[in-house]
């Protein structure tokens, strides 16, 4: 059965626009959206264990049929208030016309792999060809984020055969630790936003 272009590109649309705010899975408050270069106040739930740290988003391929916040990116960092443990995540969404993907792994520039984690994949429309929205996000060990202040390249691969190169900025990485130690001084504006969120989820087996 074909889907209906319309209900289902406005469905994957709101996947793909609440995916830098929140973890699966959905039935969390969605939160408001992160306008890139938009500094936010710290925002936090008492009643949650984890605090999440979104960082602001970046394209990696134009906006999808011109639609904004289609085909972005940005660091997400997880931190455990009772063990104070962080965790980084490069999130993508990415959609696009033609043979299904299927992102599927994840690896660094010197080829060692990464956890990779599927978030959710499907169909726009199939009229006259067929179009998709993919999310996934691949986990950035704390050591290597630190270490690559000046900027780091992560390689994605798909079952298709396709591949992509993220390459997150000094800038990004900077913004995401100043975040992370601000945190730490919560009489400081955190920036990028902070808010409470679910703790991240294993990755599909």
């Amino acid at each position: 059965m074909t889907a209906h272009p319309c209900g289902v590109f406005a469905a994957s649309l709101g996947l793909v626009l609440a995916a830098c705010t929140q973890l699966p899975p959905t039935d969390a408050p969605v939160e408001p959206r992160v306008k890139a270069g938009a500094a936010n106040p710290a925002r936090e739930d008492t009643n949650s264990r984890f605090i999440g740290l979104i960082g602001t988003k970046a394209q990696h391929a134009p906006p999808f049929l011109g639609v904004p916040e289609t085909n972005f990116y940005c660091l997400r960092t997880f931190v455990d208030r009772q063990t104070g443990e962080t965790r980084h995540q490069l999130y993508v969404s990415d959609s696009y016309s033609g043979t299904e993907r299927g992102w599927d792994a994840a690896r660094d520039s010197d080829g060692h792999v990464l956890r990779f984690l599927e978030i959710s994949r499907s169909p726009i429309t199939c009229d006259g060809g067929c179009s998709y929205a993919e999310e996934f996000a691949a986990d950035i060990p704390d050591g290597e984020l630190r270490t690559n202040r000046r900027g780091l390249k992560v390689i994605f691969s798909a079952r298709s055969g396709a591949e992509k190169t993220i390459a997150v900025t000094g800038t990004q990485i900077a913004a995401q630790l100043a975040a992370i130690d601000t945190r730490q001084s919560p009489a400081q504006p955190a920036s990028p936003a902070t808010f409470a969120v679910s703790p991240p989820s294993p990755p599909h087996q």
